[in-house]
C-alpha cells in the first residue's frame, strides 16, 4: 500500500506542477500514469516541437518544458507509479479513499486529484490480422527499456516525432533498425528528419517509402513482416515490430467512479476550487470542464494551484494555512534544501 497525502492520477505538465504547488503547503504527493514516462503528451507526442503560450518563456520545447518541470518538482520527492492505469477506487470510512491500479498496486490518500489531460491514452494500433495475438510477443507499442532491443532487429512504423527519435535512439542499440512510412514525407521535427537521413545515408537506418506493414508471421512470437511497397508485396526478417502511431484518449475507468462526466470530460466546480461531485476528488487540466473551460497548459496550473490549497484543508482539518510569496517565504524541500531571496543588505549611505 503506498500512502501519500494527495494521489495524483496523470503525470502531464498539469499533474506535476501540482506537486510543486503541493509541496510549498507540505503536502506529499505520489503520481500514478499509465504511460512509461512522465510528461503526458508532451513526452508521448511532441517532446520536440515549440510551445508559444507559457508565461516567461517565448518558446519552449514540450519535452524541455517537462524536463523543466520535474526539476522543479525534485526536491520534494514525489512518488511515481508509471506505466500503470488507475482502475477502481474504494471510499474509507475516515473519507479516504483506496485506488487500485490494472496492476494491483494500491494507494492510499485522503485527496485524488485527477490530471489525467484527455484521459487514458491507449495506443492506435494498425489495422493488422492477428496483431493481438503478438502483443508482448515482438510488438510493442511503447518503449519503456531501450535496452530489450539490444542487438535485435527493429522495425518501426509512423511518420512522427516519436517515430523519429526512436528510430535515431535504436540505432546504436538494435544490431538493425528499419523505419517504415506511407508516405516519403515526414510529419516531425526537421533536425530529427536531418538525422534519420544521415544515419540512411551511414547505413545505420533502413527506410522503406511509401510502404505499410501489412501481416505479422511467427509461431510464438514475431519473425517477420509483411510489407506492400508501391503496389508489391514482400517480406522482412525481424524480431520487434513497434508501430507508433499516436495515442487515442479514453476516460477509461474513471468514468465508472460515480464522478459527474459531461462530453466525456469531469465536472468540476471552478467557483471555488475544482472540486468533483464526490468530495476529496479534484479533477485539472484537461480532464475537467465547466463553463468557460479552456484547455491549456496555463489554465492547468492555475487550477492545480486552487486544488492544493483545498487539499491542505483537507489533509489538516481545522488548520489555516497563510499564503506566503516564495520571494519572501523561500523553498523548503523534503529533501533539505532550502531556496531563498538574498537578505537585504542594511548598511547606510553617507
Amino acid at each position: 500500500m503506498i500512502k501519500t497525502d494527495i494521489l495524483i492520477i496523470g503525470a502531464g505538465p498539469t499533474g506535476l506542477f501540482a506537486v510543486f504547488e503541493a509541496g510549498l503547503l507540505k503536502l506529499k504527493c505520489h503520481i500514478l500514469d499509465a504511460l512509461p514516462q512522465p510528461g503526458g503528451q508532451l513526452s508521448e507526442l511532441y517532446p520536440k516541437k515549440p510551445i508559444y503560450d507559457i508565461p516567461g518563456f517565448p518558446e519552449v520545447l514540450a519535452g524541455d518544458l517537462v524536463d523543466g518541470l520535474m526539476e522543479q518538482i525534485k526536491q520534494f520527492e514525489p512518488g511515481f507509479t508509471l506505466g500503470e492505469r488507475a482502475e477502481t477506487i474504494d471510499k474509507q470510512e475516515d473519507g479516504s479513499f483506496i485506488v487500485t491500479s490494472n496492476k494491483g498496486t494500491k494507494f492510499h490518500a485522503p485527496v485524488i486529484a485527477i490530471a489525467g489531460g484527455l484521459g487514458s491514452f491507449e495506443p492506435r494500433k494498425p489495422l493488422i490480422e492477428d496483431i493481438e495475438f503478438y502483443e508482448d510477443k515482438g510488438v510493442k507499442y511503447f518503449i519503456k527499456n531501450p535496452e530489450k532491443f539490444r542487438d535485435k532487429r527493429v522495425v518501426i512504423a509512423g511518420g512522427g516525432d516519436s517515430a523519429l527519435d526512436w528510430s535515431i535512439f535504436l540505432a546504436n542499440v538494435a544490431s538493425e533498425v528499419t523505419l517504415i512510412h506511407r508516405r516519403n514525407e515526414f510529419r516531425g521535427a526537421l533536425d530529427s528528419v536531418e538525422k534519420v537521413q544521415e544515419l540512411k545515408s551511414a547505413g545505420k537506418i533502413k527506410l522503406i517509402t511509401p510502404a505499410e506493414v501489412i501481416g505479422i508471421n511467427g509461431a510464438e512470437h514475431v519473425e517477420s513482416l509483411d510489407i506492400e511497397e508501391n503496389g508489391a508485396h514482400r517480406k522482412i526478417d525481424c524480431d520487434y515490430f513497434i508501430p507508433l502511431f499516436g495515442l487515442t484518449p479514453k476516460l477509461g475507468p474513471i468514468g465508472d467512479w460515480g464522478l459527474e462526466i459531461e462530453k466525456n470530460a469531469i465536472k468540476v466546480n471552478n467557483a471555488l476550487d475544482y472540486q468533483t461531485n464526490i468530495p476529496g476528488i479534484f479533477a485539472i487540466g484537461d480532464i475537467n470542464t465547466y463553463p468557460g473551460k479552456l484547455k491549456l497548459i496555463l489554465c492547468g496550473f492555475h487550477e492545480a494551484t486552487l486544488m492544493c490549497q483545498a487539499a491542505y484543508s483537507i489533509v489538516n482539518p481545522g488548520k489555516k494555512y497563510v499564503l506566503k510569496y516564495t520571494t519572501v517565504s523561500g523553498v523548503d524541500g523534503f529533501d533539505g534544501t532550502r531556496k531563498e531571496a538574498p537578505k537585504a543588505v542594511v548598511k547606510a549611505i553617507v
